[in-house]
């Protein structure tokens, strides 16, 4: 349990991506918090609820 979630509240894993180096997962990483990524993650989001 990270210390970011709420103290023993469980968590579920709705997406997770692979990455070939740290680097190419920092730049991702960098790109889901853009604005353009969090639209691109809030779609994927939409598209696994429907």
């Amino acid at each position: 349990m990270t210390h970011s979630t709420k103290k023993g509240r469980p968590f579920k894993l709705i997406y997770q991506e692979e990455c070939g180096t740290r680097l190419e997962a920092r730049q991702r990483e960098k790109f889901y918090k853009s604005g353009c990524g969090r639209e691109l993650l809030k779609q994927k989001l939409e598209d696994s609820l429907s």
